[in-house]
């Protein structure tokens, strides 16, 4: 592949805060950027260096990001394959649409995953209520989860029984399904891994997550584990890689179940539990995404410090803008806001990144700030609610 050079454009699908980190970090390294989301203020758009409002299925957006991008790439799973395999005709598409197609369906990335020979949480296909009377009893209590565009938690739920696994079932439209059994975790861990297209791969060091209501709440890295299963995880991620003949930057989910490794879920593309990679690491993993799609030497992944990264969801929000004081007045401590115009509870606002000598120290500080936020935002409510009662 030839290199593309700095002041070419490169194309994003994708409106979101991954998208706006990556067209931050391309335009850094000197390229432009356009970004094709359907939404008014998208998060990516609003930094892009030109933002195509449309839908991933327009023709006419994707033909103008195919003569004019020197590549594309895109921030999430679910865009439309066909729109990948139209645009690949005429740029570089990283990742390609066969790769991301794994991904896109659960039960297709279980049986890819096992077929690779690595372990998984045990599952079983449902594409019926017929299917649910057949599996076996040891997978219940379980998590039945839609087999295609559930994140974040959304499109699952915890069954005990084959009757309540049924009515999770019809709440989902009958959609096709993945039942897992439910374990005991120990840990959640996760790899951020590139591959470039002349095979070249770097993994980053193992991050140890803490999730809550599916959603991820804290990362810290590196992961406090043993140096063999940290290697465990890193080469598994790797052959998940070059399984999928991969070009790009992807992550690879996993459980730690008896001091076992189970792989859980692949992400095709930057995660959230990689951004840490922003402030840590010689090359965040969205600066990895840029030279992969331009044919660049891939950069170092390497730690500067450990580093601890904590999630900001809109329930900061329900007082007003948070206290950022609290983030700010700390010497080292990273604040990132994806420049969101609206908070919700639940919805991912930004983040922030603790670095330190030591994990302890990390992790010390950014539960200081998150207790100072949380309690500015306990307090600020109620006069939030009061002024809002006088409009």
């Amino acid at each position: 592949m030839k290199p593309v050079a700095p002041g070419a454009w490169l194309g994003l699908l994708g409106g979101g805060q991954l998208g706006r980190m990556f067209a931050m970090a391309a335009q850094s390294m000197g390229y432009r950027v356009i970004v094709v989301d359907p939404g008014e203020h998208s998060p990516a758009g609003s930094v892009a260096d030109h933002h195509v409002r449309s839908d991933y299925f327009d023709t006419s957006a994707l033909d103008q990001l195919a003569h004019r991008c020197a590549a594309v790439t895109t921030e999430f799973e679910n865009v439309p394959a066909e729109a990948l395999r139209r645009l690949a005709s005429h740029c570089v598409v990283s990742p390609s649409a066969d790769s991301v197609g794994v991904a896109q369906d659960r039960a297709r990335e279980k049986r890819f995953l096992a077929g690779i020979g690595l372990d998984t949480a045990p599952f079983a296909v449902i594409a019926s209520e017929t299917d649910l009377e057949r599996v076996e009893p040891s997978l219940f209590p379980g998590i039945l989860k839609r087999a295609r565009f559930g994140y974040d938690g959304k499109g699952q739920a915890r069954v005990a029984t084959v009757a309540e696994a049924k009515v999770a079932l019809r709440a989902m439209d009958g959609a096709l399904c993945v039942l897992e059994r439910h374990l005991q975790l120990e840990l959640e861990l996760s790899v951020v891994v590139a591959r470039g297209f002349d095979g070249e791969v770097r993994t980053y060091p193992v991050a140890e997550n803490r999730h809550v209501d599916g959603v991820l709440d804290v990362s810290v890295v590196p992961a406090r584990i043993p140096p063999p299963l940290a290697q465990a995880a890193r080469d598994a991620t790797v052959r998940v890689a070059e399984a999928l003949d991969y070009r790009g930057v992807l992550c690879v989910e996993y459980f730690v179940v008896g001091g076992k490794l189970l792989a859980n879920e692949i992400a095709p593309r930057p995660h959230n539990s990689g951004h840490y990679s922003i402030d840590a690491c010689f090359t965040s993993q969205f600066e990895q995404q840029v030279r992969v799609m331009c044919g660049l030497p891939l950069g170092e992944t390497a730690l500067h410090c450990p580093a601890v990264m904590v999630n900001l969801l809109g329930d900061l929000w329900s007082g007003g803008e948070p206290a950022w004081r609290h983030v700010l007045a700390h010497p080292r401590a990273k604040l990132h806001l994806y420049g969101k115009s609206e908070a919700r509870p639940g919805r991912k606002m930004g983040h922030y990144t603790l670095l330190d000598a030591e994990v302890a120290g990390a992790l010390q500080a950014a539960a200081q700030i998150r207790s100072a936020l949380e309690e500015n935002a306990r307090l600020s409510a109620p006069a939030a609610l009061a002024a809002a009662a006088t409009r």
